[in-house]
């Protein structure tokens, strides 16, 4: 029993991260609906980020009301920073993004996020490279991999691939038309996409840093949420100008803004603050790949898209290259464990000259009719 609870506590932080890939799959596609259906990115991160805030700030006041460090001027400044990058920067240029390419291919693109974060890891020391050492080198090659596989997937876009057997034939032509419209649109999309992902590396690094000073994960995503709103909603009234657009009602609107702030805001938020304390921002982000495989299973069943072969090749790649990163960062990481686990058993044995010291207090603090009895 006890095998199997620490098993399950070595699994956690992997557990974690792959059931939100499936949680951010369903973000894709609900957004994809309510956006096609006339909602304002705009607006839609502003409700998404309201309904994030009503649900989570009351757990974070009262769950972490003891625990929960004194609010400063750089902490301030860092969340303000922080809901910039992701609710307000990252969201909106996915959004984008996503509507001038597909849900398949903006999530496949997120494939490229390990690569950019690890970049940045490195230059803000939260990564270590050393090229001699063979787990290093796998980091550093699949990364150049990886941005080798974002390079195939903006510069070439290829046919269309169904991907499941029951694919609409029938819509092949009137995909191949929308295409020709739409291609001068992909490489604008795909550059929006790759800004997202820039911003979203800069966000895991700079809540690294900020957990460092404010290690209180619940009331840290809640903040980040509540400064989203802000931030956000001023940025929707300069953009959004139609009053109309801010009309939601029990429809495809409110079930995007609803899912995708208690999913991938909220839950999203805390669970990456989590993972992102103990494991670093380049762990948090080794998973995406997952996703991409499901949004192209639902994006073919719940919106008929067609995948384009461009994707699925430069996908591939990004893939290779990621698990070479993910292997380096696991073999890093059990060499840590070892050399902080011969550390401590180092540690353990004393000295011969401070176990004669101990003996000699304890001597020494012994009553006197103990000494007496001895022989």
């Amino acid at each position: 029993m006890v095998n199997l609870s620490e098993s399950f506590n070595k699994m956690k932080a992997y557990l974690a991260m792959i059931g939100l890939q499936f949680g951010y799959a369903g973000m894709y596609i609900i957004s994809l609906v309510s956006l096609k259906g006339g909602f304002s990115h705009w607006i839609l991160v502003v409700y998404r980020h309201i309904v994030a805030s009503l649900v989570f700030c009351p757990f974070a006041y009262f769950l972490e009301k003891k625990t929960r460090p004194k609010m400063t001027k750089s902490i301030f400044l860092k969340i303000m920073l922080l809901a910039f990058l992701e609710p307000v920067l990252d969201q909106n240029m996915y959004y984008l993004g996503m509507e001038y390419t597909s849900a398949t291919f903006a999530s496949a693109t997120v494939n490229v996020l390990p690569a950019i974060t690890f970049i940045m890891a490195v230059v803000f020391r939260l990564e270590k490279v050393n090229l001699k050492k063979v787990h290093s080198l796998a980091k550093v090659i699949g990364t150049l991999i990886t941005v080798m596989g974002a390079m195939v997937m903006t510069l070439y876009k290829g046919p269309i691939v169904d991907i499941l057997w029951y694919s609409h034939g029938s819509g092949h032509k009137a995909a191949a038309a929308a295409a020709v419209d739409s291609d001068q649109h992909w490489v604008t999309g795909t550059i929006m996409l790759l800004s997202c992902i820039v911003g979203w590396s800069a966000f895991f690094i700079v809540q690294n840093k900020t957990l460092e000073e404010y290690p209180a994960e619940l009331s840290l995503s809640s903040l980040v949420c509540v400064m989203g709103v802000v931030e956000g909603g001023i940025v929707a009234l300069i953009m959004e100008r139609r009053k109309g657009a801010w009309a939601i009602g029990f429809d495809s609107r409110l079930l995007a803004a609803a899912y995708s702030g208690i999913v991938c805001s909220g839950i999203a938020y805390y669970m990456q603050s989590v993972v992102n304390k103990s494991r670093g921002p380049v762990f948090v982000t080794a998973f995406s790949p997952l996703s991409m495989i499901i949004t192209a299973v639902l994006g073919a069943i719940v919106l008929s898209e067609q995948v384009h072969l461009g994707s699925l090749i430069g996908a591939g790649i990004i893939v290779v290259g990621l698990y070479s990163v993910v292997w380096g960062k696991s073999r890093e990481r059990s060499a840590a464990n070892s050399h902080n686990k011969q550390s401590y058993n180092n540690d353990d044995h004393l000295p011969v000259s401070d176990m004669k010291t101990i003996d000699q207090i304890n001597h020494h603090n012994t009553p006197k009719s103990l000494h007496a009895a001895e022989p």
